[in-house]
């Protein structure tokens, strides 16, 4: 319905209740227009000039005030004494009619409930406020500045029970702010503070914050961290309204910023019209801000919000084939992707069995095209490239769940996992993982990449500490630069050779390409791919590659 034609009929039915109910009226419309405000029906200067006459302009100017306060910082005593969660309000809302059922928004209103389950375990750190003396820079003579190099900068902890937050984008109308709502309005009681906040009046508070403590202390004061802590101390979960970033300022500082909050504990939940890689777009000097959105996608959930489907009319799961860590949400991530790939209406799930060279090969679970394992059921049992190319040419998609991070003591794990990967991606096919670490500690732990770069750094194969702020960001660098990676890997003794070297980067790649939204939609079907069609092509290009490697 046209909003125009929702404003007079709210018109009509005002003036139609006048008739029979007389003296309650403007209580009842009080109540009605908290509801339509709620829903961003009409806003006060919409009312007809009939209806300020009469004197409901005050009553209707209440509720609206407060919709507007809550879009600002809103910090409050949490209790939800009956455990109540996203799931419970969806399926009442759906049974009370106020919404239709979807599978789509079931799906994420699904993950907002792993989120839920996890925060009832969680127990946030004390905030432990800086002071102003060890945010100061230490004190250096002329000679230090000149002959010394600036001292290491020391690497964020984050704490290891902070649950993965989210990030949910999509269009306007995709039903952002109501998830939002959904999610907030029934957090658990142990969560006892928790504050809502628009993102660009949350920023512009962090700035006044700023220019007051430059003001204050000086200009090398690290002030975001300070900041933070204040923050920090006012709720333990976070949530952003339309997260975005036009402004070369905020792109400066966000990265820091945010880290900050989540090494005090703070779990982040954020709405956005964009998804993380199209933040700050064409945005001054953004190769800087390119370590924030390295930040968010590897820190918080990314779930996009606007329904896609394939050909059986099955909506995509809203995340990113890759999660980690191993969390509750892990099981549930796994499960989707395998009902989405496989086909569990003519082919349930079942075990199956391949035979390579007159061995068996045991599949735990397979249905249709997609085949299912632990890492430890493919990977830690002897198997081979004859093998993987065995599974490629039989199944189009793979979900393995529990992956380590493999470190200098299991070598062996990661050949043998790098060799699945190449038959994977010659194949085509796709590839869901839970993992325990992001893809980019899969095959070294972050202190042995350090110990690396610092041998780089040393050697003058690698850039000085200043152009890499933190781990996350070489190891973006190195699975979109091959060249980046080997000059890394040549300083790390962890290989026998540089052709073990190579196979590392090269499956990092492999691995960064396989996870791209071309990837995964590519013979799927999806309806704006092609549907049906799409997909026969595609099955033709795939039965080419098997004939091939025969």
């Amino acid at each position: 319905m046209a909003k125009s034609a929702r404003v007079l009929g709210l018109r009509h039915y005002i003036f139609g209740l006048e008739a029979h109910a007389g003296s309650w009226l403007q209580d009842h419309v009080c109540k009605v227009c908290s509801r339509l405000l709620s829903t961003r029906v009409m806003r006060p200067e919409e009312l007809s000039p009939e209806i300020h006459a009469r004197g409901l302009k005050k009553a209707f100017e209440a509720p609206w005030r407060g919709l507007q306060l809550k879009r600002r910082m809103a910090t409050v005593q949490h209790s939800n004494p009956d455990m109540w969660g996203p799931l419970d309000e969806y399926d009442k809302r759906v049974h009370s009619r106020q919404l239709r059922e979807d599978e789509h928004q079931r799906g994420i209103v699904q993950t907002l409930q792993d989120l839920h389950d996890m925060l009832k375990d969680y127990r946030p750190p004390k905030v432990v406020h800086p002071s102003i003396e060890s945010l100061m820079p230490p004190p250096r003579s002329f000679l230090e500045s000149i002959f010394h190099p600036k001292p290491k900068k020391k690497r964020t902890q984050l704490p290891e029970t902070l649950p993965k937050g989210l990030y949910m984008f999509g269009d306007v109308g995709s039903g952002k702010t109501m998830l939002m709502d959904m999610f907030y309005d029934t957090l658990p009681h142990n969560i006892t503070s928790k504050t809502r906040i628009h993102f660009h009046n949350f920023m512009q508070d962090v700035h006044k914050r700023l220019h007051a403590m430059k003001m204050k202390h000086g200009t090398d004061m690290d002030a975001v961290q300070y900041i933070a802590a204040d923050i920090a101390e006012k709720g333990s979960v976070l949530c952003f309204d339309e997260l975005q970033c036009t402004d070369v300022a905020d792109a400066m500082i966000l990265r820091g910023l945010l880290e900050a909050l989540m090494s005090h504990g703070v779990v982040l939940v954020t709405t956005s019209n964009r998804h993380p890689d199209d933040l700050y777009k064409n945005g001054i000097q953004r190769a800087s801000f390119i370590p924030c959105i390295n930040l968010l996608k590897t820190r918080l959930r990314v779930l996009n919000l606007d329904s896609t489907t394939d050909y059986r009319k099955i909506p995509r799961p809203p995340s990113g084939v890759y999660h980690h860590p191993l969390d509750k949400a892990a099981v549930s991530h796994a499960d989707k992707w395998f009902r989405f790939l496989g086909d569990f209406d003519k082919d349930p799930p079942h075990k199956a069995t391949l035979q390579v060279w007159g061995r068996d090969i045991e599949v735990p679970k397979a249905s249709g095209d997609a085949a299912m394992f632990t890492f430890d059921e493919l990977i830690g049992r002897a198997t081979g490239a004859a093998d993987y190319l065995e599974l490629a040419r039989t199944y189009h998609a793979f979900i393995i769940t529990n992956v380590p991070g493999m470190t200098h003591r299991s070598r062996d794990l990661a050949r043998r996992f790098i060799t699945f990967i190449d038959a994977i991606y010659e194949s085509r096919a796709k590839l869901v993982l839970t993992t325990e670490v992001p893809l980019f500690q899969l095959f070294m732990s972050a202190d042995e990449i350090d110990d690396a770069l610092e041998a780089g750094r040393k050697s003058g194969s690698v850039k000085p500490e200043e152009e890499h702020e933190g781990v996350d960001d070489v190891m973006r660098q190195m699975m979109d630069d091959l060249g980046m990676s080997m000059n890394t890997l040549k300083n790390s003794s962890l290989f026998s050779g540089d052709e073990e070297r190579f196979a590392f980067s090269r499956a990092l790649s492999r691995l960064s390409e396989m996870g791209s939204q071309e990837w995964v939609e590519r013979g799927l079907g999806m309806e704006h791919r092609g549907g049906l069609d799409e997909r026969e092509g595609w099955q033709r290009v795939r039965s080419r590659w098997r004939e091939d490697s025969m």
